[in-house]
C-alpha cells in the first residue's frame, strides 16, 4: 500500500482550483486533474487521507469513460503516465523522480469545458437525500411527487424505484447540494440542452448499471457533470466512481435501512460514533478504518474492471 498523497506540488505549472479531492492544473490547451488521497466527510476534509484513492478515481473513471464513449463524449485525453509525462515536461513542469512516481496511476489529461452548473444525478434505488424529502413529504403513506417526479407511496429506503430517475441538483460551491426538477434546469441551460442532460444521464446510468449488476454490485446512484466543447456537450469531471456513486454488495442488500457500501461509509461511521460536531477540524482518523476504507476502494475497482489498481 502506498502512503496516501495528501496534496502533491507541480512546479512550473499553474494550479487552476483545488477541490476536495482533485488538483487542476492548467496545461494552456488542456487540463490536468489530479487526484489526491483526500477524503471528506459531511463537507470538512480530514487530516489523514486513504491510500490508493486517488489511483481507483482516476483509473476507474478512465475505465467507464471508454466503455461507455459510444453513448458519451467526454472530456479523457489519456491517463497513460509516459505520455503525461511528457506533456507536463513539455508545459515547464519541472518534475522529479519524487513527483513523477507521485503522479503515477492517479493523473488525467483532459480537454477544457465550459461546465454545466449543474448536477446530473440518476437514482435507481430511493436512498440519500431523496429518501429523506420522501420520508418528510408523506410518502410512506401516499403519493408524492418531487421536483416534477411522481413517486407511489409506502416505499422503503433504499428501495429499487419503479424506474430510474432524473434528479438533478444545483452545484454548491460549499455546503450540500440542492434537489431540483427539470423545470429548473430548463430555466438554466434551455429545454434541448436540458432534455439532452437528461437522455444522456439516464442512457449512462442504466448501461453503467447492466456492467456493475454483470460485476455483481448494485449502482444504486450516480452524478454526472457534462460541459460545453466546441459548441458540443461532453462529459467531464469523474465517471462512476466510489466518491460519486453509491455501489452496494448484492448479497446484503436489505431494502429497509442504509446499506453497506463501497466508498468512505466507514468514515462516516466512526465520525458519527466519537461526537464529532462535524466542524473543522476533523478528528484523525485510526488505521484501521483508513484500511479498511481504503480495501472497499480497490475491491469497487478490481470488481467493477475485473483489473488489478495500477500500481497495487
Amino acid at each position: 500500500m502506498h502512503p496516501p498523497i495528501l496534496t502533491l506540488e507541480l512546479p512550473g505549472l499553474k494550479r487552476l482550483a483545488s477541490g476536495k479531492v482533485r488538483d487542476i492544473y492548467d496545461l494552456d490547451n488542456s487540463l490536468l486533474l489530479v487526484a489526491t488521497d483526500r477524503v471528506s466527510a459531511f463537507d470538512v476534509v480530514m487530516p489523514n487521507g486513504i491510500p490508493d484513492k486517488g489511483r481507483v478515481l482516476t483509473q476507474l473513471s478512465s475505465y467507464w469513460f471508454k466503455a461507455l464513449s459510444s453513448i458519451a463524449s467526454h472530456h479523457c485525453i489519456s491517463t497513460d503516465d509516459a505520455f503525461i509525462l511528457k506533456r507536463l515536461s513539455e508545459a515547464g513542469a519541472q518534475l522529479t523522480p519524487a513527483i513523477e512516481t507521485a503522479l503515477r496511476g492517479r493523473a488525467m489529461l483532459c480537454v477544457k469545458a465550459e461546465p454545466f452548473s449543474i448536477e446530473c444525478v440518476v437514482r435507481g434505488y430511493l436512498a440519500g437525500s431523496l429518501w429523506k424529502e420522501y420520508r418528510l413529504e408523506g410518502g410512506i403513506k401516499h403519493p408524492v411527487t418531487l421536483h416534477g417526479i411522481p413517486l407511489p407511496a409506502g416505499l422503503r429506503e433504499c428501495d429499487i424505484l419503479p424506474a430510474p430517475i432524473f434528479s438533478p441538483a444545483t452545484k454548491a460551491v460549499s455546503g450540500h447540494d440542492e434537489n431540483i426538477g427539470i423545470a429548473e434546469v430548463i430555466e438554466q441551460v434551455g429545454n434541448e440542452t436540458a432534455n439532452s442532460l437528461e437522455t444522456t444521464s439516464l442512457s449512462l446510468y442504466k448501461a453503467a448499471a447492466r456492467r456493475a449488476e454483470d460485476a455483481g454490485i448494485i449502482l444504486a446512484d450516480t452524478k454526472f457533470e457534462f460541459g460545453l466543447h466546441n459548441g458540443k456537450i461532453i462529459w467531464i469531471d469523474e465517471a462512476l466512481t466510489p466518491d460519486s456513486s453509491r455501489y452496494w454488495e448484492p448479497l446484503l442488500y436489505r431494502p429497509g435501512s442504509s446499506q453497506p457500501s463501497f466508498d468512505k461509509q466507514f468514515v462516516r461511521d466512526w465520525l458519527e460514533n466519537t461526537g464529532w460536531n462535524k466542524e473543522p477540524p476533523a478528528p484523525l482518523l485510526p488505521d484501521y478504518v483508513v484500511e479498511r476504507t481504503a480495501e472497499k476502494y480497490r475491491e469497487a475497482f478490481r470488481r467493477l474492471t475485473g483489473a488489478p489498481l495500477s500500481e497495487e
